[in-house]
């Protein structure tokens, strides 16, 4: 463990009962009519914060005088965006996004190694002051947070969720909650994916038994319909977020930890190459850095069979997709700042995105020709309550039409959406408000898994729909009448995976996105 990452973790477990170690400051009002003593937190080129004796204070800058050691040079003020990152997002995507923003907005971008961290500033012209410093940091998921919670960071990007107790903490703190919507953002997205060398004759897996390699209580292929020979088992290192992704996802729910055996990893490209070259090995490795190596597909008990692909990923229909985060802390940040930020999730950063190896979530469409498969699955899986009528009337109101990507999942247990669909909501209303459906129908279409009655699953699918509808809606700054946004429901008759297994249940639960016509 680094000293940074040390100090950093000392600082989350510290944080509840630590108010903040910055120095002191007097604000005064110019017209001196009050002045208010607190610890410097902070000055976003337009306010001050301070932690005064009545709370966290935000104050305007152009009525108040600063006074004290910490005050900031108001006149020459330059922001800086404080980023600790995942070390795939520091040394890959966020380099290609800021040097992509700066060609957008027409500034110049000087970089500058400071230590540990890689200093981007960006500037009208060459010796010109900046106008925005973007100051990044790799860091492991645990240390990216840590420094958010304890103010050494503006921005954490990590390959996981908050952890319940890093929640806790933010809350005990007086941050505000790490999985509040408008804190947290999906920059990008990969997924956990099996994969093996092009020798294994093995080309699918159940998802419980793909947890019980990774824990070690399967070591033999002959036990996943492969040859008698023991598995050669591949994981990341211990510690990085990608690792603490797939214990997330796919131990923890099943109550299992990964086998002490296993070969670990610095580096998931570092995977993908050991397992490409081993007829034997299975490694739990990324999506976005497969190599060589071939992923395994995931199949369900009742035979549905789900691949990782771009699409999938998308739609959330693969199970094990893995969202890259952005975390966002509960105070002002400079406007060059917000403006970075709003880049970082805007239509144009996605083809950025996509270059640097991960998947974008621009939306696209899937013709209703290419979705055969789901289709001839919801034939043969209708139940007794789910009539031939029901699957016509499902068919005839989604012809003509393409789904988009654009799908929203909701958290387990909870009506509430999960990470992912919350960026859906931005994503789809900024879309909506550049005219890309003006003049057609968007309608939101619910499905449920196959637990309850069909009646009531219809009435609850429905529910759903409208509620995403109206949340698109009230996102979007557009006119009334610009686009139709309709609401449908057929329940459980499309089902995507098992209602046999928690996570079929799960991607069951949707509401999908139909577009009349297609693009144009």
């Amino acid at each position: 463990m680094t000293p940074h990452r040390a100090a950093a973790i000392a600082a989350l477990s510290l944080l509840a009962a630590t108010p903040g170690m910055a120095e002191t400051v007097t604000l005064t009002a110019r017209d001196g009519s009050f002045s208010v003593d607190g610890d410097y937190l902070g000055f976003d080129g337009e306010f001050f914060r301070i932690e005064a004796a009545a709370g966290r204070l935000t104050l305007d800058a152009a009525r108040v005088v600063c006074d004290g050691a910490a005050c900031p040079d108001t006149e020459n003020f330059v922001p800086d965006l404080r980023i600790s990152a995942a070390p795939s997002a520091a040394d890959v995507l966020l380099p290609a996004l800021i040097e992509a923003y700066s060609v957008r907005r027409g500034l110049t971008l000087l970089r500058e190694r400071d230590g540990g961290q890689v200093v981007y500033a960006l500037t009208p012209d060459e010796g010109a002051r900046p106008v925005l410093r973007l100051r990044v940091t790799g860091a492991e998921a645990d240390e990216a947070l840590a420094d958010l919670l304890a103010g050494a960071a503006d921005m954490a990007v990590a390959e996981r969720e908050a952890l319940p107790r890093e929640v806790a903490l933010a809350e005990e703190g007086g941050r505000a909650a790490l999985d509040e919507g408008r804190r947290l953002r999906v920059l990008a997205l990969d997924g956990i994916v099996p994969l093996v060398a092009v020798a294994n004759p093995v080309t699918q897996i159940a998802l419980d038994d793909l947890a019980a390699v990774a824990a070690g209580e399967v070591t033999n292929w002959s036990a996943l319909g492969g040859p008698d020979a023991a598995i050669a088992l591949h994981l990341p290192a211990e510690g990085t977020g990608f690792m603490q992704a797939v214990d997330q996802v796919l131990l923890a729910p099943r109550g299992l930890t990964a086998a002490d055996d296993a070969q670990r990893h610095a580096t998931l490209q570092d995977l993908a190459q050991a397992v490409s070259a081993d007829p034997n090995a299975l490694g739990v490795g990324s999506y976005a850095a497969q190599g060589n190596a071939v992923p395994l597909s995931l199949s369900g008990p009742c035979g549905y069979v789900v691949d990782a692909s771009e699409r999938e990923l998308k739609t959330e229909d693969y199970p094990l997709t893995a969202p890259l985060y952005g975390y966002l802390p509960d105070y002002r940040i400079a406007a060059p700042a917000r403006e970075f930020l709003a880049y970082l999730v805007s239509p144009a950063a996605q083809p950025v995105i996509a270059r640097a190896g991960l998947v974008d979530q621009f939306p696209r469409l899937v013709p209703l020709d290419d979705q055969g498969r789901r289709l001839a699955n919801a034939i043969d899986a209708a139940g007794q309550e789910t009539r031939l009528e029901d699957l016509q009337q499902m068919v005839r109101a989604i012809a003509g039409g393409d789904r988009l990507t654009v799908t929203f999942r909701f958290r387990d247990g909870s009506a509430d959406l999960d990470a992912q669909s919350v960026s859906n909501v931005a994503l789809l209303a900024r879309a909506l408000e550049r005219g890309l459906f003006d003049g057609r129908g968007l309608t939101f279409v619910g499905f449920t898994d196959g637990v309850g009655g069909a009646a009531a699953n219809r009435d609850l699918a429905r529910e759903r729909a409208a509620a995403v509808r109206d949340a698109v809606r009230n996102a979007a700054r557009i006119d009334e009448g610009r686009v139709d946004l309709s609401v449908a429901a057929f329940g459980e008759a499309l089902p995507m995976g098992c209602d046999e297994v928690p996570w079929g249940r799960r991607i069951n639960r949707r509401v999908e996105v139909w577009l009349e016509g297609g693009y144009r």
